[in-house]
C-alpha cells in the first residue's frame, strides 16, 4: 500500500529545499542586474545536485519516499505533503536539466535580465512544487505558480506577436486550471480530503465513487471529463493544442526550451499522478474516444509539423505528436489489468515514462540549437532560409542533427528505446490504435529529414559561407546532454531500474 499511504513522516527535507532554493535565487537574481545570469546557473547546478542526490535515495520498492508532512488546515483536508517515487524524482531531475540548459542558452539577455532569470527560476520552483507536492491544494498552488513565470517570459522576451501568444497561452491553460480545481472542490465536498493518497485508496475500494454519488449525484463521470480536460490542455491532446505552436514560436527559444522540454511534462504527469490513480474507472469507460484522440494527435501532430515553414513551428508540432506517443500509451492501458494484460501494460507505461524524460531532454536541446542558429543568422528561422550549413559549421550540423535523429527515434539514441516500449505495450492492448499510430513515426521521419536537407545539405549560399561554427563553450554546454542521449539509448537500464519498480506499484493500485 505504499504507493497510495506514504510512510508518515515530520519536517522538512530534501525535497523543501529544492522548492525554495530556486525562489530564494530568484530574489538574489532580481537584484543582481548582469550578474543575474550568473546567479541563475549558480542556483541551477546547486538543484541538479539536490535533484540526482534525491534520485539516488529513492525506494526499493518503488513506492512513495522522502515523505514530508505537516498539518496545515486540516478542518480544509489541506496538508503540507511532499513526496516522490520514481515518476516524480524523474520529472524533478528533468526540469532542473532543462532549466540548466535554458540559462545556459540565454546568454544574450540584455533587456532587465534580472528579472528574465527571476522569472526562470521561479517556474523551475512551480515545477519542483508540482512534481512533489501530494495534496491537491499544496499542488495546485505550484501548478499555478509555474503558469505565472511563463506568460511574462513570453509577452516581455518573445517575438512580434507575444502578446497573442501570451494571451492565448493563458487564456487556455487557465481554463484547465479553473476546471481542475472545481472538480477537486467537488470532490473535497464528498470526501473531505484532497490528499491524492487517501483519494487513490478510496478510488481503489470503491468508496470515491460511491461518496461522490452520495452528496452530489451521479457525477463521477462529469468530474473525470473535467481532470481530463485540465491535464490534456497542457500536453496538449488534439484538438485542445490550439494554443501550443503560437506559444512555441513566439517565445524566446530558451523559454520555449522550459515550455517544451519541462511544462508539457506537467500533463502527463498529471495523467500519472492524479487522473488514472482517482478517477481510472471512469476513463476507462472513455477508453475508445481517447485513444481514438491521441492517435489524432499523434499523427496530425506530424502531418502539421510537415506543412510548416517556420523551423520553430516545424519543431512545435514534433512536440505534439511525440507527446501523442504518452498519451496513446496512457490510455491504451486503461482496461482491467490480470495476468494476461499487465506485461504489456507495464510496457506501455514504462515507455510513457521514459519518453517523458526522453522527450524534454531531446526537444529542449533542438530548440537550444534554435537559440543559436537565430543568434547566428540575425534571427532568420524559416527552413527556407538556409541551406548547405554543414560546410561552414560541421560541428553544429553533426551536433544538430545526433538531436534530430534522436527525435526521430533512430536506434541506439534514447527516444527510441522509449517509443519502442510504447509500441511494444499499445500493440496487444490496442493494435489499431498502435498501428494507425505508426504513420506519425513515418511523417516525423520524412519531417526531420528534410529539415536536415534543407538547413545543412547541398551548396551554401554565399551569405552563409562564413556561418560561425559552435565555438568551444557551446560544444562543452552542448556535449553532456547528447552523451546523455547516447547513454540512454545504449543503456536505458540506468533509467528503467528505478522506473520499473514504480510501474509495477502504480498498477497495483490503479482500478478501471
Amino acid at each position: 500500500m505504499n504507493a497510495i499511504l506514504p510512510p508518515a513522516a515530520t519536517g522538512f527535507g530534501i525535497l523543501t529545499l529544492i522548492t525554495v532554493v530556486p525562489l530564494l535565487g530568484a530574489v538574489v537574481a532580481l537584484f543582481s542586474g548582469r550578474h543575474a545570469r550568473g546567479v541563475a546557473l549558480f542556483t541551477a547546478l546547486i538543484n541538479l545536485a539536490l535533484a540526482l542526490v534525491i534520485w539516488t535515495r529513492l525506494p526499493a520498492d518503488g513506492g512513495i519516499g522522502l515523505v514530508e508532512r505537516l498539518a496545515w488546515a486540516p478542518s480544509l483536508g489541506i496538508e503540507y505533503h511532499l513526496g516522490v517515487d520514481a515518476l516524480g524524482a524523474l520529472m524533478v531531475l528533468l526540469s532542473s536539466i532543462v532549466t540548466l540548459m535554458s540559462i545556459d542558452a540565454a546568454h544574450r539577455v540584455h533587456h532587465q535580465p534580472g528579472l528574465y532569470y527571476g522569472l526562470v527560476l521561479t517556474l523551475e520552483s512551480g515545477l519542483f512544487g508540482s512534481f512533489t507536492a501530494l495534496n491537491f491544494f499544496h499542488w495546485f498552488l505550484f501548478w499555478e505558480l509555474s503558469l505565472i513565470p511563463a506568460f511574462f517570459l513570453i509577452k516581455l522576451w518573445g517575438g512580434p506577436r507575444r502578446g497573442p501568444a501570451a494571451t492565448q497561452f493563458l487564456v487556455y491553460t487557465m481554463a484547465g486550471s479553473v476546471a481542475l480545481l472545481i472538480c477537486f472542490l467537488a470532490v473535497f465536498l464528498a470526501t473531505g480530503s484532497m490528499d491524492f493518497g487517501q483519494l487513490t485508496a478510496m478510488a481503489q475500494s470503491g468508496a470515491l465513487t460511491e461518496a461522490v454519488t452520495a452528496h452530489l449525484g451521479p457525477v463521477m463521470f462529469w468530474l473525470a471529463i473535467g481532470v481530463l480536460a485540465g491535464f490534456s490542455v497542457k500536453v496538449p491532446l488534439m484538438p485542445l493544442h490550439t494554443w501550443l505552436p503560437a506559444a512555441y514560436a513566439e517565445a524566446p527559444s530558451p523559454v520555449t526550451m522550459l515550455l517544451t522540454g519541462a511544462m508539457s511534462k506537467m500533463g502527463v504527469y498529471g495523467l500519472l499522478r492524479i487522473a488514472l490513480p482517482i478517477f481510472g474507472a471512469q476513463i476507462a469507460t472513455m477508453r475508445t474516444p481517447l485513444l481514438a484522440l491521441a492517435v489524432i494527435t499523434v499523427v496530425m501532430g506530424a502531418w502539421a509539423a510537415a506543412a510548416q515553414k517556420d523551423l520553430k513551428r516545424v519543431f512545435a508540432y514534433s512536440s505534439v505528436n511525440h507527446l501523442g506517443y504518452c498519451l496513446l500509451g496512457i490510455f491504451a492501458l486503461a482496461i482491467p489489468i490480470s495476468g494476461a494484460t499487465q506485461t504489456n501494460q507495464a510496457a506501455a507505461l514504462n515507455g510513457v515514462i521514459l519518453q517523458m524524460f526522453n522527450h524534454g531532454l531531446t526537444a529542449a536541446a533542438i530548440f537550444w540549437f534554435m537559440a543559436i542558429i537565430q543568434m547566428r543568422s540575425g534571427g532568420l528561422r524559416g527552413i527556407d532560409d538556409f541551406g548547405g550549413l554543414r560546410k561552414p559549421a560541421p560541428v553544429l550540423a553533426g551536433m544538430m542533427g545526433i538531436a534530430l535523429f534522436s527525435s526521430l527515434g533512430l536506434p541506439g539514441l534514447n527516444n527510441f528505446v522509449s517509443e519502442f516500449l510504447i509500441f511494444r505495450g499499445v500493440f496487444p492492448l490496442s493494435w489499431i490504435g498502435a498501428t494507425i499510430s505508426l504513420l506519425g513515426l513515418l511523417v516525423t521521419a520524412a519531417v526531420l529529414l528534410t529539415v536536415i536537407q534543407k538547413v545543412f545539405t547541398g551548396p551554401a549560399p554565399e551569405r552563409w559561407a562564413a556561418f560561425p561554427d559552435l565555438h568551444h563553450s557551446e560544444r562543452l554546454a552542448l556535449a553532456p546532454v547528447l552523451v546523455l542521449m547516447l547513454l540512454i539509448g545504449l543503456v536505458p537500464q540506468l533509467i528503467l531500474n528505478a522506473v520499473n519498480p514504480t510501474v509495477l506499484n502504480l498498477l497495483a493500485h490503479w482500478r478501471f
